[in-house]
């Protein structure tokens, strides 16, 4: 059957479904090209990652992976923006399910807790961010943003907080950044085995740290 050729202006409709038709196949391929990024990020690491094994590994072209993100620093900057996104919507809605009160500072920290512990990938990648464990090279503006909606998630927290006594923003950034950096400490040592091996577990390393910071902020109260 010979094609059909519009003659003049091409109908709405026509181009309408064309227009859905390539925005379908563009969120495919970035959809395969995000999944591929984080096997390959997850198995060599920011620094030694490429966007060629990307490629190999979504079985596509690496050209089609340069039409979709310019480096490999924009392509992780794009995955670590959608699961800060991701961990924000998750401890808001963990911290609006309780009734105010000393309840939600703990189903905040659980949460934030939670998120990581079933989403290791995602722990790996924030770890990147914050010089966990290799250098980055994101530009200036990356950091920025990024850092920005990491920021965004703990202030979750630190609203938590000052909702059970009145502290000035400073104590509100140390204990928030106290409770963050125990909540991360739990998660790589269980990770690792660590805390199985002391006859811990991290979920209960969270608890006793929030109980401690109850009690604190009670004298504040």
């Amino acid at each position: 059957m010979a094609a059909i050729r519009w003659r003049g202006k091409m109908p709405a409709d026509v181009i309408e479904k064309k227009s859905g038709r390539r925005d379908a196949v563009r969120a495919f391929k970035r959809d395969a090209i995000l999944r591929a990024a984080k096997l390959v990020f997850g198995r060599d690491g920011l620094e030694a990652a490429t966007l060629r094994a990307i490629a190999a590994e979504a079985g596509i072209a690496v050209g089609t992976v340069y039409l979709h993100y310019p480096s490999k620093e924009a392509l992780y900057a794009d995955m670590l923006a959608g699961s800060l996104a991701d961990l924000l919507k998750h401890l808001r809605e963990a911290v609006a399910k309780v009734p105010e009160g000393e309840g939600q500072l703990m189903a905040g920290a659980l949460a934030f807790y939670g998120f990581y512990r079933a989403r290791p990938d995602d722990l790996y990648l924030g770890l990147y961010l914050g010089q966990g464990f290799r250098p980055t090279s994101l530009t200036p503006e990356l950091d920025r943003l990024l850092n920005g909606r990491m920021i965004q998630g703990y202030t979750v927290l630190g609203d938590a907080m000052q909702k059970l006594a009145r502290l000035d923003p400073e104590t509100v950034r140390a204990e928030t950044v106290s409770l963050v950096a125990a909540v991360g400490g739990a998660l790589m040592l269980e990770t690792t085995g660590r805390l199985k091996v002391l006859g811990d577990t991290g979920e209960a390393v969270v608890r006793r740290h929030v109980g401690q910071l109850l009690d604190r902020l009670r004298g504040r109260a």
